[in-house]
This record gives C-alpha cells, sequence and structure tokens, in this order.
C-alpha cells in the first residue's frame, strides 16, 4: 500500500521574512501557507519578498484569537511555532487540527526538566527578564504534551533551537535535546548556568 503523503499546507507564525522554518514550501506554488507575525514591519517586508499566493498576516496571537489558524486549512501538512513565550499554551490548543508535522521551538536553557514559563497573553521575553532566557518551554515539556495526543520526536535541529515531532517519532528529549550553540556563543554562557539565572522565576512544571 503506497503511504499517504502530507497535505501540502503550513501555517508560522512568529517568523522573518528572509529566513524561517517552512521557506522552502512558500517558494513552491504547490503548497498554500499562512504566516503570521506580530510585528507589522516584518509583516511588510514579507509581503514585498514572499510569493503572492501566500497568506501573510499581521497579529498578536493570544488564546482568544486561534479559530482563523485552526479554520484556514482542512488538512495541515506542517505547524511551525515560534514565538518566544506561549509557544507551549499554544501548541496544546492548536495541536487537534493533527497537522502531518509539527515545528516548535524549545527554550534550552530550561535543560531537561518539564517546564515551560506560565501563560501570558502580551508576554514579552525581554520584559520578563533581560537576558531573553526565560520563554517557551523545555524540550522534556513540549515531548509531554505531543505525545498526549500520539506524537513522537522525530529530530532536533542541530543549533538546538528547533523539535520535529510526527506520528512516527520515537525519540527520548532527554538524550536528544542539545544546547542552543547561539546563545551559548553570544552569551559566552553554558545551558546549565542560563538555567541557574532563570530557575527562580515563576514556571509550570508539566
Amino acid at each position: 500500500m503506497a503511504k499517504e503523503s502530507a497535505p501540502r499546507t503550513f501555517v508560522e507564525f512568529g517568523f522573518h521574512p528572509v529566513a524561517f522554518n517552512c521557506a522552502a514550501f512558500a517558494y513552491n506554488p504547490n503548497w498554500q501557507g499562512l504566516l503570521i507575525d506580530g510585528s507589522a514591519d516584518q509583516v511588510q517586508d514579507a509581503k514585498v519578498l514572499l510569493p503572492k499566493w501566500l497568506d501573510i498576516r499581521n497579529c498578536f496571537i493570544s488564546l482568544n484569537n486561534l479559530d482563523f489558524i485552526r479554520e484556514k486549512f482542512a488538512a495541515l501538512g506542517i505547524l511551525s511555532i515560534d514565538v518566544d513565550g506561549n509557544d507551549y499554551w499554544f501548541l496544546e490548543q492548536l495541536i487537534g487540527v493533527n497537522p502531518s508535522v509539527i515545528s516548535v521551538e524549545y527554550n534550552a536553557s530550561f535543560g531537561p526538566n518539564s517546564v515551560t514559563v506560565p501563560y501570558d497573553p502580551g508576554f514579552s521575553r525581554l520584559q520578563k527578564h533581560a537576558s531573553g532566557w526565560y520563554h517557551g518551554a523545555s524540550l522534556t515539556a513540549l515531548a509531554k504534551l505531543c505525545s498526549r495526543t500520539g506524537y513522537g520526536l522525530a529530530a532536533v535541529s542541530s543549533y538546538g533551537a528547533n523539535a520535529f515531532f510526527t506520528r512516527s517519532g520515537n525519540l527520548d528529549p532527554l538524550t536528544a535535546w542539545r544546547p542552543n550553540l547561539a546563545r551559548d556563543r553570544w552569551s559566552g554562557i553554558s545551558a546549565e548556568h542560563q538555567w541557574k539565572a532563570i530557575r527562580d522565576l515563576p514556571l509550570q512544571s508539566v
């Protein structure tokens, strides 16, 4: 029996108009995509630089305005989340759209701890902590969330920022975890010491 292919659709929120997770598909007219970002300037740039067939919207996402994402495609190929804040809570609400692939940023500064920042509709990571290390959720927390609906960890980016989940993923998040190489390099501080700097901030165990 031939393996069913994933729908050629994607939704990505939290993106840069030049470099983003679904860029390879965005330029393919056989794909349909919805790109969302809270920065009006980035969205304006994207509308100039990216193909006209894409749906590109300026919107600050909250748990109260996710319906347009749920309703965009009858079947979703890729769901990509990178908002440096409420990533866990948005994924929890959207995982029911049953994407073929989930790409979500994890916070390597949280190490192996199964934690996320509490939901805050106005979350801004630099306002929360000057380091910028306090945001999102750990790889372990995201893997637990995904496992509840039948997804497993399939891959982790080599630079230690994005995690990919599929129905057939079977990696152990504790052994697959990687440090955020760019963060370690520019800060000169290891993930272990980043955790020590933010571990006393409000965190929710999941």
